[in-house]
């Protein structure tokens, strides 16, 4: 029996037990451009290739690394404006939580509330899941957090992972380079390195961005500084 049959719905489960939209939209996360996201010992880093078309693009105009609060910083893989509407939830949701208890959002509270929106849309009516993962980092207890959210609404937890084109290469590469007492530093060389392996063409500040969470909070390199790793990177 063939899943096509299954496919155009988007609550129904085919025989083999999938609901096949979510692979559709888990192939649109693999053919997105890469991300990574690493957990060092003092924070966490988040970093993405952003490619354009064309010369006459303004590269300045739209970011793939968003802050959400303070301490809290997202990238993603797949289908942009699918993006911006889960950053925009995001913060309403962190803002939310502020007006209720007077203080910032902790990590684990806001993925557990943005894979709440994205499950919802794999059993409603007359909607289709996100076409994208996200990559979620975060500042606090005194320590760093690293999640990925998937269409389905799963949630993971991760101490340092890729996402998109090419992503299998991505998390080959981490396991051989990655250890538990890497510094911060260390880590945005590493998560350069990680997207390196699978970029095509020439790696500069305006198509790669970085951002970083530690105890001051989330913020996102600007390309001087970018341009600085680049520079040590071989």
């Amino acid at each position: 029996m063939s899943s096509e049959r299954y496919s155009f719905s988007l609550t129904t489960f085919s025989p083999s037990g999938k609901l096949v939209q979510i692979e559709y939209a888990l192939a649109a996360v693999a053919a997105g451009a890469p991300s990574v996201g690493i957990k060092a010992s003092n924070g966490v880093v988040i970093a993405t290739e952003n490619k354009h078309k064309s010369i006459l693009y303004d590269e300045h105009s739209v970011h793939k690394v968003e802050m959400i609060t303070k301490h809290i910083g997202m990238v993603y893989s797949g289908m942009g404006p699918d993006y911006r509407l889960l950053v925009k939830q995001a913060r309403k949701m962190a803002q939310q939580y502020y007006l209720v208890y007077k203080e910032p959002i902790p990590t684990v509270q806001l993925v557990q509330r943005v894979a709440t929106v994205m499950q919802e849309y794999t059993q409603s009516g007359g909607v289709r899941p996100f076409g994208v993962s996200l990559l979620i980092c975060g500042w606090d207890n005194n320590r760093p957090y690293l999640f990925q959210c998937d269409p389905s609404g799963a949630y993971f937890a991760w101490k340092a992972t890729a996402m998109g084109k090419n992503y299998v290469n991505g998390k080959t590469f981490l396991e051989k380079r990655y250890s538990e007492e890497l510094e911060l530093d260390d880590a945005v060389h590493t998560a350069i390195l990680t997207l390196k392996e699978s970029f095509e063409g020439q790696m500069t500040a305006d198509n790669i961005e970085v951002g970083i969470c530690d105890p001051q909070g989330f913020r996102r390199f600007d390309p001087s500084t970018v341009k600085d790793f680049l520079a040590n990177i071989p």
